[in-house]
């Protein structure tokens, strides 16, 4: 028998619409197993049990009297601990800010209530999401639930072990340097960071407007274990709001011939990459092909300069706050960004202006590029996920892990879509791959990366953790 904590978010709201089980029942179910494997993983931090169980018994009445509940009416959902949800602290996992209570909920979290779900947990995430492993100065350390000694991923690494081990069915991450796809990949979940401007963006902890950098490269999205709910979650989300001046209201459906044209890189230049995740990526292109599309290995534009944009314009500007930051920073997030500062050169007026500049004309020849091509898939690191610490050692370490993350700095550097879809169990450990496309492709990203699934090159989930190190 099927555990409802197991059921997808759209099975269980079939369920619930159908009256086949109570939204109670679904909400307790999934409390109970946070309570079971949550001591383990550390992925859940805050649980707002009395307010969900209450919300869930306000479906229950409203479906009794026949009333439309939403699209995901009764069914629970998780929310990064830097997500503003009102009435609870926006801590972005710092003991500073533990008691920084949002006076609103986020335009993302408004609208997943107003479909009809129910906030039942904040998520664990690295200290103001600055790096891609989740251990927090506040909450700690968070466990893959594939394998306890190597990374959840970051930053939204709390959502996606959460996601992985059924504690949630669906949530919600935000993205700047791949911090909705890099967990994705480590936990063997999906996950899109969507197109500047799809989703609204707003934060009012620590300030409401942030900088250059955050208002052009960063975008909240969602994240689940089916990518078909990564759609519905989408299709809730997307559309403007006053609160965010970048947001926009472009309709969804992206029209394109069939079969779509697939531009492969496996092994994305810049760096070195696993033979075991090249292959893996081959594979995938290889199931795309059986499947009538048309598959060619075409390394896009100026890939290595858009790695260097991106350190320029996030990495150096993290560099540049390190000062101010470092009193309420843990000791292992002072010490990835202090092994930055010697790698990545402080930031002057000079070099940002040729970024934004580089950046504009990337994005150019990329338009240009997806004029003959559908999608571009990648491999989503170039690695397997790195053992705990594996990115604050020494500065190589460092370079290390930002170099095998380097095929998601395009999707922020250039405002794309980018999905994540698992596509292989290496050694044990999940391997997942990116389906970029051009701006406001969105549907389209996620048909290709449902194409992928569809596949079965990975198993199952959610799963129960591995305890053993």
């Amino acid at each position: 028998m099927t555990e409802l904590w197991q059921h997808d978010a759209q099975e269980l709201a079939s369920l619930v619409n159908a009256r086949q089980v109570s939204s109670v029942e679904v909400v307790q179910a999934h409390l109970d197993r946070i309570d079971e494997v949550n001591p383990t993983l550390n992925a859940v931090v805050a649980v707002l049990a009395e307010d969900a169980l209450e919300a869930a018994g306000g479906i229950d009445a409203a479906l009794a009297r026949g009333d439309d509940v939403g699209p995901l009416g009764g069914v629970p959902f998780t929310i990064k601990e830097n997500i503003d949800v009102g009435g609870q602290a926006t801590t972005h996992g710092l003991g500073a800010l533990k008691d920084a209570i949002a006076a609103a909920d986020a335009p993302i979290v408004e609208r997943m209530k107003g479909a009809g779900a129910i906030p039942l947990g904040r998520t664990n995430l690295p200290d103001m999401g600055l790096r891609i492993h989740t251990d927090s100065e506040l909450h700690g350390l968070t466990r893959n639930p594939w394998h306890p000694a190597h990374t959840a991923g970051g930053s939204s690494g709390g959502e996606a072990s959460a996601l992985a081990s059924g504690m949630s069915p669906i949530g919600l991450g935000n993205d700047i340097g791949g911090s909705l796809r890099n967990p994705a990949s480590c936990c063997g979940i999906a996950s899109l960071k969507p197109t500047l401007g799809r989703v609204p963006s707003v934060s009012t902890i620590p300030m409401p407007d942030g900088s250059m950098t955050e208002q052009l490269l960063a975008t909240d999205g969602p994240m689940a274990r089916r990518v078909a709910d990564v759609r519905l979650g989408l299709s809730i989300l997307a559309g403007a709001d006053p609160r965010d001046p970048h947001s926009v209201p472009v309709p969804l459906d992206n029209a394109a011939p069939t079969p779509r044209r697939v531009a492969l890189a496996a092994a994305p230049s810049g760096g070195d990459t696993d033979p075991r995740v090249e292959a893996a990526t081959v594979a995938v292109g290889r199931a795309l092909e059986a499947q009538g599309h048309h598959v060619d290995a075409v390394e896009p534009p100026r890939f290595e300069e858009v790695v260097d944009v991106w350190n320029e314009l996030v990495l150096g500007f993290v560099i540049l706050g390190l000062p101010l930051l470092q009193p309420i920073l843990a000791a292992e997030t002072v010490a990835f960004l202090n092994n930055a500062a010697e790698v990545q050169p402080i930031p002057t007026l000079e070099s940002q202006d040729a970024a934004w500049r580089q950046r504009q004309s990337i994005m150019r020849d990329w338009a240009q590029f997806f004029c003959d091509r559908d999608v571009l898939d990648t491999p989503t690191w170039t690695q397997l996920p790195f053992v705990h610490g594996g990115d604050t050692g020494s500065v190589e370490t460092m370079r290390g892990a930002l170099v095998q993350a380097r095929p998601v700095m395009p999707g922020n550097v250039l405002g794309i879509p980018s999905a994540a879809v698992p596509a292989a169990l290496v050694d044990g450990l999940p391997v997942g791959v990116l389906v970029n496309g051009p701006a406001w492709s969105d549907m389209l990203c996620l048909e290709v990366a449902e194409s992928i699934e569809a596949a079965g090159l990975f198993p199952a989930t959610p799963i129960e953790p591995r305890t053993d190190a």
